[in-house]
């Protein structure tokens, strides 16, 4: 005898339509994603990807449309895809500019919390303090550029020492000086790093050699997986101001530093795609804890644990 199947209600109906969902098993992956990209910095960093990938994007598209073009495989040597990421680019290198209007904030939190809890040795303090000053510096100019660049503040303004000349003085704000400037105020913050990175690598060097004295046979797992994972913080943010230099200086001179805008989107991606991958690591949970199974046999215990990779 054949089983009847079950009528079809309102609710069985609702629990396969809408609760479809209830087939998919929860994702650590997509978790981390939204934990990631729930942050200022982590959508930015993602935003940094897509702005300096399209600046390679854009150029190989329209030299496969002039090539198309040429042998006969299309009408037009132009390359309608090309304008609208160049466009779609454009408005996120402008978004990311804007969601920057509160830069200052973090600057101040981070200089408060420098003269509090001060780093390992005075160079460092005094490094971090000038980084500190150059960025009190670069978000202001910033600001002013992105609004006199749209038009929302005046080109010129009178000077608040009129006040004591009957003669009133005009200031201009010119927007690509103050863009200028505040790129120069970002170079300083780059090459300040670049000490603060040496620095950084002599105190990674005594910290090894420090356990490996005291250890005496060697470093243990743990020690090891923290060494690992300080040396690849260290090294990735070497990588991150070798991207970041040569992009300080193109913007920081008049004439730019590059012809080719090939090589800021190159410069720029490195430092993103690093950047992302940096901030990708640090925003992941903690490995689980040593999980440990005890079995009784002949009064011995046997403990199998969790390997730790950095």
């Amino acid at each position: 005898m054949s089983r009847l199947s079950k009528p079809l209600t309102a609710a069985r109906l609702n629990d396969a339509i809408l609760g479809s969902f209830s087939n998919i098993r929860p994702s650590e992956t997509l978790d981390h994603i939204v934990r990631y990209l729930g942050t200022w910095s982590g959508s930015d960093k993602l935003f940094m990807v897509i702005q300096y990938a399209i600046k390679l994007i854009v150029p190989f598209l329209h030299l496969r449309a002039r090539l198309q073009h040429r042998a006969g495989f299309r009408e037009s040597p132009t390359s309608r895809a090309a304008e609208s990421y160049a466009k779609f680019g454009s408005l996120v290198g402008d978004s990311r500019t804007l969601w920057r209007i509160w830069g200052l904030l973090p600057i101040f939190q981070w200089l408060v919390s420098l003269e509090r809890n001060p780093p390992a040795t005075r160079r460092l303090l005094t490094i971090e303090r000038l980084q500190g000053w150059s960025m009190l510096a670069y978000y202001p100019l910033e600001h002013l550029y992105y609004l006199g660049s749209h038009g929302l503040i005046l080109s010129t303004i009178t000077s608040p020492l009129s006040i004591f000349s009957a003669k009133k003085k005009k200031i201009s704000l010119d927007p690509n000086t103050l863009g200028i400037w505040s790129c120069r105020c970002w170079a300083v913050y780059v090459v300040l790093h670049f000490a603060h990175l040496i620095e950084d690598r002599k105190l990674l060097k005594q910290r090894h050699s420090s356990l490996r004295k005291a250890k005496g046979t060697g470093l243990t797992k743990e020690e090891k997986a923290e060494m690992q994972q300080r040396w690849d913080a260290f090294w990735s943010e070497v990588i991150i101001n070798l991207g970041y230099l040569p992009l300080t200086i193109h913007w920081s001179l008049e004439k730019g530093l590059f012809k080719n805008d090939l090589w800021v989107g190159a410069f720029g991606l490195i430092a993103a795609v690093t950047s992302f991958r940096t901030g990708w690591r640090a925003t992941a949970l903690p490995p689980p804890t040593e999980k440990k199974e005890e079995t009784v046999e002949a009064s011995s215990t046997s403990v199998s644990g969790y390997d730790v990779s950095s």
